[in-house]
């Protein structure tokens, strides 16, 4: 059985810990793959391998660093579909909606390729006499990246490539149901020519993330899944001396305006609360019906079907 490994320092990784989990294939049912589950050594291999590549990586021109991204994002924009292919087998999603999740990635991408103008500092003259002001943007140090099972390639890009754009060095600890995407991805930073250690990937559960939360060498933490798990990423992160960004879920609202075409606005509600099994983070739970919209005439057997 094929076994998903980490990666750590520029090549894959088997750790230490000798726990898996299960890998399943959604459409079957049957079990295609287990992952390896990181215990705190193997945690601790990644984030010294990050925290030595930073060294370097956060003294690199700002020319180099485009130059790897431009090229990672053509190897990103090449492989859509084999991307998209491996989140459909381990997730479940259709592989139309699959390479939606992984273009929304590539524009996080694209966006950290102009990173040469974010980064811009400021000064100002005088702001006090004899007194001038500057400000500059510095890297951090090794950021870790815990993200979920609902979009294993999206909400990884929404972070590593922006970090690594910016000179810091990076951990990524992808949800263990789908780990496969991360790999790949972590395969394309090599291929586009970025140093060894500065994108690593560990997969784990709950003991991976507490070495992540609790390692001295981690300076920030971004998190995206459950409220009450980004309660926790936050308390325990913020407690170490880390910055924390834990996005947790929400109650979702959509307002129906009283001239709203019924029919099409119950389509696109029922799409909005049910497309992607309503795993996507912005899935409607609730629906507000403002004045008329409310006490419209219209009858359910006057609705075009819903597809």
């Amino acid at each position: 059985m094929r076994t998903v490994t980490h990666w750590i320092g520029g090549k894959p990784a088997t750790g230490e810990s000798t726990r898996t989990g299960p890998v399943w294939n959604p459409a079957t049912g049957e079990q295609q793959a287990e992952v390896l589950l990181a215990s705190r050594t193997d945690v601790d291999a990644a984030v010294r391998a990050a925290a030595a590549a930073f060294q370097g990586w956060s003294q690199s021109s700002l020319s180099n660093r485009t130059k790897i991204l431009f090229s990672f994002r053509e190897l990103v924009n090449s492989r859509i579909q084999d991307l998209a292919e491996i989140i459909s087998d381990e997730h479940g999603k259709v592989v139309s909606d699959a390479r939606g999740e992984v273009q929304r990635g590539l524009e996080v991408i694209e966006f950290a390729c102009g990173i040469p103008t974010l980064l811009k500092g400021d000064y100002s003259d005088q702001v006090s006499t004899g007194v001038d002001l500057f400000s500059f943007r510095q890297p951090l140090g090794v950021c870790a990246g815990i993200t979920p099972f609902n979009f294993p390639a999206m909400v990884p890009m929404w972070m590593h490539p922006v970090a690594i754009a910016c000179g810091n060095t990076f951990v990524l600890k992808p949800s263990e149901r789908d780990p496969s995407a991360s790999q790949l991805v972590a395969e394309l930073w090599a291929e586009a020519g970025l140093p060894d250690g500065v994108f690593n990937v560990v997969h784990g559960d709950k003991e991976a993330v507490d070495a992540l939360l609790d390692h001295p060498d981690v300076a920030a933490v971004s998190f995206v899944g459950s409220t009450p798990i980004a309660k926790y990423i936050h308390e325990r992160g913020t407690a170490n001396g880390k910055r924390v960004q834990a996005l947790g879920g929400a109650k979702n609202h959509a307002v129906v305006l009283p001239d709203a075409p019924i029919d099409y606005a119950s389509d696109h509600l029922v799409a909005a609360a049910f497309g992607s099994a309503g795993e996507r983070c912005m899935a409607i739970s609730a629906t507000v019906a403002v004045g008329g919209a409310a006490t419209s005439s219209w009858r359910p057997s006057a609705r075009r079907p819903v597809r």
